[in-house]
């Protein structure tokens, strides 16, 4: 198993690089050269690692010959008895950081520049298959919106929390979210994903993106038309104004169809849903990263949630452990274990009493984790 993620954005991290095998963040440096910022050695499961930085400024023709020699090294120093220490992450932790880095600088010495480097021609080739939509020429439309929210609050809310700037003037990107009570996060049926894909023909150039978080987006739609989205967007589901809430939770299938799972993950989240249901509330509490797992593989990302829940199987019984001070963004960092676990019906009580102690001990500005 490897995996790579990448991340362009410099205010928040869209792939969880750091918690990868290699985690790449664009970067430019003080001569406004484009190349990358190298994580090596993050990931979750049994044995969860952020992934430290092992070179600052990677030049962008560079980045193949450097990935490549990441993987030499661990190919040469990489543990082979083991199938559980058989990861990068613990390879870079016997070595250390710096010594890993240093014999891939070493090993890198001799490849550098081979064929394998990437050419100017070669990246434009490629950028030559992504191409930007045809974009009309527009300008924001900010009276139309301030009227329209004025006139329907739910759409206010909507358009706050799943709307996000343009990099276009005129335009928008728009995060459908599967997060509604009562169905599990991240689920959709073979009529919304028909559903889905009308919608970007007709709104976002035929595109659609999935986040790890579990949502889609349809990122670029023209602001005079947002209204209409949301009103198509309502009785599919997918209008829930409550992105990056308690309630936008990352919940993996669990015991209900995983065979590896030791408790199930989707009741407990519809149970947290249906304990925090007004949106008002949420909104006071600011953004808050909720992740559950249903057994140590860790595919609800639990570790780096700002609150993780872990199913456990004790005698037969499903409890669930929880973490606090996790985060998957430019700070990442893994939870701390909360004493013991708790059963399955205990669950929304204990997460009110987390964030009771939250409102109680936050000082007005503060998130979850600044408080924690």
């Amino acid at each position: 198993k490897f995996k790579v993620a990448v991340n362009a954005s410099e205010k928040t991290d869209r792939a969880a690089i750091q918690v990868h095998d290699i985690g790449l963040q664009i970067v430019r440096n003080s001569a406004g050269e484009l190349g990358f910022r190298v994580h090596v050695g993050g990931g979750l499961g049994r044995t969860p690692m952020v992934g430290p930085v092992i070179r600052e400024f990677l030049p962008e023709l560079d980045l193949l010959t450097y990935l490549e020699a990441i993987l030499r090294v661990y190919n040469r120093y990489g543990r082979r008895d083991n199938k559980f220490k058989a990861r990068i992450k613990i390879l870079v932790k016997a070595l250390t950081p710096a010594g890993f880095a240093e014999k891939v600088e070493a090993e890198w010495a001799h490849i550098k520049d081979s064929p394998t480097r990437l050419t100017r021609d070669e990246i434009e080739r490629i950028q030559s298959y992504f191409t930007e939509p045809d974009y009309a020429t527009l300008t924001d439309q900010t009276e139309l919106l301030a009227t329209q929210r004025f006139e329907d609050r739910e759409f206010d809310k909507w358009l706050s929390y799943n709307v996000s700037e343009h990099k276009k003037p005129g335009y928008a990107s728009v995060t459908l979210t599967l997060k509604k009570t009562g169905v599990p996060p991240g689920d959709v049926t073979d009529y919304q994903l028909e559903q889905i894909a009308d919608l970007a023909d007709a709104f976002s150039f035929g595109e659609v993106r999935t986040t790890h978080e579990q949502n889609v987006v349809l990122a670029d739609v023209r602001q005079d038309r947002l209204y209409d989205l949301w009103q198509q967007l309502i009785p599919l589901g997918f209008a829930t104004a409550n992105l990056n809430t308690l309630t936008d939770i990352i919940c993996c299938p669990g015991g209900d169809y995983c065979a590896l799972a030791n408790a199930k993950s989707i009741p407990v989240a519809e149970a947290i849903q249906r304990r925090f249901d007004d949106l008002d509330y949420l909104y006071d509490l600011g953004p808050i990263d909720l992740n559950i797992s249903g057994c140590m593989n860790a595919c609800g990302h639990h570790h780096v949630g700002n609150i993780g829940v872990l199913g456990v199987d004790k005698k037969g019984e499903e409890f669930y452990q929880i973490s606090l001070g996790g985060s998957s963004q430019h700070d990442a960092e893994v939870g701390k274990i909360l004493g013991p676990s708790f059963a399955r019906d205990q669950m929304p009580e204990v997460l009110a009493k987390i964030i009771d102690v939250y409102v109680e001990k936050r000082t007005e500005e503060e998130t979850f984790l600044d408080t924690y």
